[in-house]
């Protein structure tokens, strides 16, 4: 039933709030991440159905610091771990759990990515724009999204809190 009612948020209310939030732009996000935070909610009411260890780990390339001279959007494991981002954390989080991790530079690939590597599960970190659009193209896979943090505005040295990336890594049964 969760399953449903997570497909019916997606699918029906998420398009319509977007059609809202077309005539209230100041509202848009809010609504976004409304949504999101809804669909997460769903995802943990139905846990027990949903454990597995294919977990992909999905990323955007904006965590990355900016004047990094590494480009990680092809192999996340071309970053030198310097510390200066939170990649570095992040690669060791996906190793210490067996998770297939991918860095995308937006919607496009990353759909593609989720169909290439056809993971059980999806842990994914972006704005709320990707998050929530994202949400719908992989549905009915369960995903939780994490928002980033974006102290520098939008797609430059955003970041996430490894908390709780950490957590939803769990939520599935690592």
């Amino acid at each position: 039933m969760k399953h449903l009612l997570r497909g019916i948020v997606l699918k029906i209310f998420y398009p319509l709030l977007m059609l809202l939030g077309a005539f209230f732009k100041d509202k848009k996000e809010s609504l976004q991440r409304f949504v999101i935070n809804l669909n997460n909610s769903l995802v943990k009411a139905d846990i027990a159905r949903l454990k597995t260890k294919r977990i992909m780990l999905l990323l955007p390339h904006c965590l990355q610091i900016n004047d990094c001279d590494v480009r990680i959007t092809n192999d996340i494991y071309n970053c030198k771990r310097c510390g200066r981002c939170e990649i570095k954390d992040l690669i060791q989080i996906a190793d210490d759990n067996q998770l297939k991790m991918f860095v995308a530079t937006g919607g496009n690939l990353a759909r593609k990515i989720v169909k290439d590597a056809r993971p059980e599960a999806i842990v994914a970190v972006a704005c709320e724009r990707d998050l929530s659009s994202g949400l719908v193209d992989t549905y009915p896979l369960p995903a939780i999204g994490i928002q980033n943090e974006r102290p520098f505005g939008p797609c430059v040295n955003t970041r996430v809190d490894l908390q709780k990336v950490r957590e939803a890594i769990e939520l599935f049964g690592k």
